[in-house]
């Protein structure tokens, strides 16, 4: 066991951690952050995305001694009840979502787009959501709730 310090949703953490341990288990099972899934465990579904840094990351193969010290942020961190994320609100307005389980991996990576590109067009946001999967076959409605969620911001409601 090993002790990892990270600020997770702008907290500083100190966890005891087996080396090797994945950002995705210390997450869920040592910090209770259950938001964050595990699909694959291969990096290609997207589910389990977080930002570390601001940049999306797979999460289930991550050690976290890669991550130490950094900040980690999860759909948690943008679900604030203090200061909810407007792309939350935009995926409700467009019923983005239909079982949910992959979303938590979509919106932090649209989140990601989103702070580094405000006026994605249509094929970025394509093409920034294309490692995450939905079996729901929800995207055309995934996708315009980022476009919402752009627009919005640029006109002074996000």
């Amino acid at each position: 066991m090993g002790a990892i310090i990270l600020k997770v949703n702008g907290q500083e953490r100190r966890v005891e951690v087996a080396p090797g341990t994945t950002l995705l288990v210390l997450l869920r099972n040592h910090l209770g952050l259950r938001g964050t899934r595990f699909g694959c465990g291969l990096e290609q579904c997207g589910a389990c995305t977080v930002l570390v840094d601001g940049a999306p990351v797979p999460s289930c193969t991550r050690p976290v001694e890669e991550v130490a010290g950094r900040a980690v942020t999860t759909i948690e961190g943008l679900a604030r009840e203090d200061r909810p994320d407007p792309l939350l609100a935009a995926f409700l307005a467009e019923q983005a979502g239909q079982c949910g389980y992959c979303l938590a991996g979509i919106i932090v990576g649209a989140r990601a787009l989103l702070d580094r590109n405000p006026r994605p067009t249509r094929a970025e946001i394509v093409a920034a959501l294309d490692r995450h999967l939905c079996r729901c076959g929800a995207h055309p409605r995934i996708i315009r709730a980022v476009e919402r969620a752009a627009a919005e911001a640029r006109a002074g409601h996000g």
